[in-house]
């Protein structure tokens, strides 16, 4: 689908000049849209294929407490990842940025914000509500928290990745063996691909407790922010151990791990309404 993406955005772009910074984007990114637009135009079969009919039973059903579970998740991611990044400014892994204007921020702080709420949302449906709901009518809920959590993991482990040559059919299948080459080093794989796994496994225990997603939503949401204002709001140093800090995607250090373990932790006293039976069924 990329390359047919790739070549249709930039016929557009001719037709509508507002679509040029759009076409102008590295074609790795068109790959990484096309497996989105494929999980969305597929959701709702595959979910009405395995027994799911309502949004209810997805975790996005009317609950009179929704905006507290959303707001209390929020505040928690926000606050944990902001303990990565102040942790890893004061070991001298990176430094705070300080020249932007305020438009500037003004401007990221929007995007960002967008950005949190649609991405959370969109993920929270896709491996919490259809994938870990899925699998926990086959299996235990404990076997389909890991299963769903790495495969979580899998897809946000993708190297980032630059395409330089000529684009056509089987250009997108030579980016996604590109961005499988982290699963090659050891730096890499420890403990990046273990911390997205245990993210999904908290993500995924909030569901399993509460019977919505709304606190999902919330804590993925307030990750996502500092995800998408990291390289803004600070930038890197030369020399620096990235094992321990993480390099400039937050998520892939040593001391991400530490404040993931703690929010597991916080997480799991957190009073959640709407309490789930053993197959994680809603009940009030």
């Amino acid at each position: 689908m990329a390359p047919w993406l790739y070549k249709l955005t930039l016929w557009m772009a001719t037709i509508l000049p507002a679509l040029e910074p759009v076409a102008k984007n590295p074609f790795h990114r068109y790959v990484n849209r096309s497996l989105l637009g494929l999980a969305l135009v597929g959701l709702w079969p595959w979910l009405y294929n395995i027994g799911i009919r309502t949004w209810a039973e997805v975790g996005v059903g009317k609950r009179a407490s929704y905006g507290k579970l959303l707001g209390r998740g929020f505040l928690l991611g926000f606050a944990s990842l902001a303990c990565v990044v102040l942790l890893a400014v004061a070991f001298g892994g990176r430094a705070f940025n300080e020249h932007h204007s305020a438009w500037q921020w003004i401007k990221h702080i929007g995007e960002a914000a967008l950005t949190a709420i649609f991405v959370a949302t969109l993920e929270e449906i896709v491996f919490r509500g259809a994938l870990f709901g899925a699998l926990r009518k086959a299996m235990s809920w404990p076997a389909a928290l890991i299963g769903s959590s790495a495969s979580y993991a899998l897809v946000h482990f993708f190297e980032r990745t630059t395409f330089t040559g000529p684009i056509d059919w089987t250009s997108g299948f030579k980016v996604l063996g590109q961005m499988l080459q982290g699963f090659g080093s050891i730096e890499r794989l420890v403990p990046g691909f273990f911390n997205l796994t245990l993210a999904g496994i908290i993500l995924g225990l909030a569901y399993q407790r509460s019977g919505s997603l709304y606190f999902s939503i919330g804590l993925h949401g307030g990750w996502i922010f500092w995800l998408r204002s990291y390289g803004f709001v600070t930038q890197e140093r030369n020399g620096v151990n990235t094992w321990l800090c993480g390099t400039d995607r937050l998520i892939d250090g040593w001391l991400a791990l530490a404040i993931l373990l703690l929010v597991l932790v916080l997480s799991g006293r957190t009073k959640l309404p709407f309490g789930s039976d053993k197959r994680g069924n809603q009940s009030d």
